[in-house]
């Protein structure tokens, strides 16, 4: 038997390389991205359970007097075969960092803080268990620039959250910053956390009641609440992570709630410029923060933005998670395609 030309070896080592990297396509990605555009939201929707959602909430809000249009699929409680409802209240995760910075706006405004003072000059008791706790900013925990690690980078955060807000603060105290202040960007929920400690101290009571006072109660956001010990379980939006059977809705992880409605509603505020008291507070929080957010934890994957080209503000509710898989991306891609669809009929 020949041996093989260096022409066959080369066309066969091509083979080799090609099955093994079609091996590791992620197909599921692959086939929601390629599978044709449906021709309404709702069919769009309607494939939430081919990309491993057992639920999903979607509001779209057009302006203009419009009335907003819900759309649903899967369920709300998958144990009961509830269907998904468009007015439950879901677990928003990272979505609630704007209502906090946009309490820091308003607080700077008014004269209550400065986001140029230090860490330290807020809380003077960490000083020797957060690194560089004399020269990081207010503005700098805002923007991700404070180099404090993020608590949930932490092996193993989710599998067993801590009970307290403290012990979560614990599990970063005494350990090396990740840069020095403001010479990198790193996003820490850490940031958050010390950001709610300053409020409550310059306050003297809780920042929570300040979101619901200055925040809430004027946009008349009555469906967004601050704490799950503030609503019924009942209208909370069942939350799953694959391989696990519970129910993830009664876990309390600090997440501010709200129905899709009513973040819309908020997000709209913040974009058009409504949330805020005068020009001089807008200003202040454009130089902080963005405008849309995502969210994400163990059970709920939220995305909320307003899209200045349509007018449009979009809000997408999924309650399955996986952080081993392609779960996140395959959201992204719901949501990029609800958005085609829109721009395609606008």
């Amino acid at each position: 038997m020949k041996s093989p030309t260096p022409k066959q070896i080369i066309r066969m080592l091509l083979f080799v390389g090609t099955a093994i990297s079609l091996y590791f396509v992620p197909w599921p990605i692959v086939t929601a991205w390629i599978t044709p555009l449906p021709n309404t939201i709702q069919e769009q929707v309607n494939n939430a359970k081919d990309y491993g959602f057992d639920g999903i909430v979607v509001y779209v809000d057009k302006g203009q007097d419009k009335e907003p249009e819900f759309y649903t699929s899967g369920y709300k409680n998958r144990a009961l075969q509830t269907p998904a409802d468009p007015q439950a209240l879901f677990k928003i995760a990272s979505v609630s960092k704007l209502y906090v910075a946009l309490s820091i706006a308003k607080l700077e405004r008014s004269g209550k803080l400065s986001i140029h003072k230090t860490l330290s000059h807020y809380l003077p008791e960490l000083e020797g268990s957060i690194d560089n706790a004399k020269d990081i900013t207010l503005k700098m925990m805002v923007t991700h620039r404070s180099g404090i690690p993020n608590y949930t980078d932490v092996p193993n955060f989710w599998a067993n959250p801590p009970s307290s807000e403290q012990k979560i603060l614990e599990l970063v105290l005494n350990t090396p910053a990740n840069f020095k202040p403001d010479q990198d960007y790193e996003y820490s929920n850490t940031n958050y956390l010390l950001l709610g400690r300053v409020m409550d101290r310059v306050l003297g009571y809780s920042h929570l009641q300040y979101i619901q006072l200055e925040i809430l109660n004027p946009l008349q956001l009555n469906n967004t609440y601050t704490s799950l010990n503030d609503v019924n379980i009942e209208d909370v939006m069942s939350g799953y992570y694959v391989g696990y059977e519970e129910d993830l809705k009664t876990d309390y992880i600090g997440s501010m709630l709200a129905t899709a409605q009513d973040l819309g509603k908020f997000i709209r505020a913040l974009n058009d410029g409504s949330a805020f008291s005068d020009a001089k507070e807008q200003e202040i929080y454009t130089s902080l923060y963005k405008f849309n957010h995502t969210g994400l934890i163990p059970g709920y994957q939220t995305i909320a933005e307003y899209h200045q080209d349509i007018n449009t503000v979009v809000i997408q509710f999924t309650n399955t998670v996986n952080f081993n898989g392609y779960n996140w991306n395959l959201s992204e891609i719901m949501y990029s395609r609800i958005l085609k669809i829109l721009k395609s009929k606008d």
